[in-house]
Parts: C-alpha cells; structure tokens; sequence
C-alpha cells in the first residue's frame, strides 16, 4: 500500500490491485479528488505517469473527467453482468469510448546516473490518462479470473473493491492496516468488554 504520497489534507491509497479500482477508491470515507492539487497528486501517486511528469497544464476540466470515469466504472464493477440496466448500459459505452484514446507516449532517457529511465514524450493530455484508466477497466471486466477475484472489502461501511491475489483467496479487507486493523482492535474490545 502506499499511503502518504500526497501532501495535503487528502490520503491518497493504492492497494486495491488495479488502477481502475484505486480511482474508484478515492470517493471513500469522502471526496480524495477535491481540488487539481489532489488530482495531481493521484495521477503521480499511482503511476499513471513516470515520476517527475509534469502535471501543471492540468485544468478544473481533467477533474471532471475523472470523476465521470470513476462514477461509470464503479457503476460496471459493483453491477453483475447478467442484470445489466440502461445504466449499465450507457457507463459500459462511456467506458468504452474513453477506452478508445492512445496511452501516453513513452520514451527511454539517460537519468542523472546514466541508467534509462522513462518519461513520457510530452505533457500528458487528460484523454490519453483517462484512456489508460479505462483500457484497465476493459481488461478487469473481461478478465473472468480477475473479474472472479474481485472482492467487497468486510469492514464497517467500506465500500472498496479490491483483487483479492491472496493465497487460497482468503483476503478479507481492502487494507489489513486500514480496515483489519479497526476488525482487530473492535474484536478485541468486545472480547475485554466480555471479560469485564
């Protein structure tokens, strides 16, 4: 997991296993995308670009757009197939036409130590960051051995859908720091309230 990427009143997580399911994320407990700082900081914090892309040409509209991305994918992820809806319907085009966008371009350069590294051929358009989001979700929802794996974390009022990758698929929260973390401490004062 890596908590603390941004600097702000916002958290930032990404322990869900795919970066479609780490956007959707960022509306629990509130709001993580409020302002273009915390966007940003998003973008860098999940590796949607190299580090160090700069990100300053972004405007109030690349909030918009992700939004609507986040809202029309977890729309697909939190709806079984079988009983799909108009809105299901209309989120599975809007997902697609998103999908439909090139990546960003990389390229290999020589970093200050001589060693390649990666960077992106120009400042990153919005279109071809939310293309990357949504080619994952495409991948996530047509995968039937990822789609299978994914899991609804069991904490209280967590709403986070995660992959659960985990030995014989026991996983049982989105984060054992986060969530598990609160499980164990509220078992264990229901165990010394009992003992009491």
């Amino acid at each position: 997991m890596a908590l603390g990427t941004a600097t702000g009143p916002y958290e930032l997580r990404f322990d869900t296993g795919r970066i479609c399911l780490d956007l959707i994320a960022t509306t629990h407990p509130a709001e993580r995308l409020g302002s273009l700082d915390a966007l940003r900081a998003w973008i860098a914090g999940s590796r949607l670009v190299p580090p160090g892309t700069p990100l300053a040409h972004a405007d109030p509209s690349w909030l918009t757009g992700f939004r609507e991305l986040r809202g029309e994918a977890a729309r697909l992820v939190r709806t079984r197939p079988a009983s799909p809806t108009r809105a299901y319907g209309r989120a599975l085009a809007r997902v697609n036409e998103l999908a439909l966008a090139a990546p960003p371009a990389p390229r290999a350069v020589p970093g200050e130590d001589g060693a390649l590294v990666r960077e992106l051929t120009g400042p990153p358009r919005c279109a071809a960051l939310l293309g990357t989001l949504a080619r994952d979700a495409v991948d996530l929802l047509t995968d039937p051995v990822a789609r299978a794996s994914l899991r609804q974390c069991a904490g209280d009022n967590c709403p986070i859908v995660y992959v659960d990758t985990s030995r014989g698929h026991r996983r049982r929260w989105c984060s054992s720091e986060i969530c598990g973390n609160r499980e164990r401490v509220a078992r264990h004062r229901r165990r010394a309230a009992l003992a009491r």
